[in-house]
C-alpha cells in the first residue's frame, strides 16, 4: 500500500474541506448550548483568559464550566474517537495523543484555579439520550456532583 504524499501547495478543495473545520459555533456545542438555554442558564462563551478557552463558562459564585469535545479530535475511547485515519496515520496519532496531554493539562490548571469543569463528548448528543443529557447538566449545574465532573482542587 503507497501512502499519497501531501502536496506542495494545498489544493483549492484541501483548503475549502479544512476552512470548514470549526473550533467554536460546532453543531455539537450549539446542541449543549441551546439545551442549557431552554433549562433556563445564561453563561458566557469562550472565555479566551481561561485555560483552554472554555466552550461554556459559569463565571460568578458557580466557577463551572463545560467543554464539548468531538470525539475524534479529543481522542474519546467510543467507536467514533477509536476511528483512526488509514492515510497518514502515525500523523494522526501523534496529534490526538497531544490533544488529549493538552486537554488533561487544561483541566488540571482549570483545577487547580478553582473552577469545576464538565467534559460533554459528541456521542452523548445523540437524541435518545438527550434526557439523560438533560440530568448530568442539571446535576452539574445545581451541585450535585455527576459523573465525569472534575471538581476544584481542594475537593477531592
Amino acid at each position: 500500500m503507497t501512502l499519497k504524499k501531501p502536496d506542495s501547495a494545498p489544493s483549492p478543495e484541501r483548503s475549502r474541506v479544512m476552512r470548514a473545520v470549526r473550533s467554536v459555533d460546532t453543531r455539537p456545542e450549539m446542541i449543549v448550548r441551546r439545551l442549557l438555554h431552554a433549562m433556563g442558564y445564561r453563561y458566557r462563551l469562550h472565555r479566551r483568559d481561561l485555560p483552554g478557552a472554555p466552550d461554556i463558562v459559569f463565571p460568578g459564585r458557580r466557577r463551572k464550566l463545560i467543554f464539548v469535545h468531538g470525539c475524534f479530535w479529543h481522542g474519546h475511547d467510543c467507536a467514533r474517537g477509536a476511528r483512526m485515519p488509514a492515510a497518514n496515520a502515525d500523523y494522526w496519532r501523534s496529534k490526538i495523543a497531544r490533544n488529549i496531554a493538552r486537554d488533561a493539562d487544561h483541566l488540571a490548571a482549570l483545577r487547580q484555579a478553582g473552577w469545576q469543569a464538565l467534559v460533554i463528548w459528541e456521542c452523548q448528543l445523540k437524541v435518545r439520550d438527550r434526557p439523560a443529557l438533560t440530568a448530568l447538566l442539571r446535576a452539574f449545574l445545581e451541585d450535585a456532583a455527576p459523573p465525569g465532573a472534575i471538581p476544584p482542587a481542594g475537593e477531592t
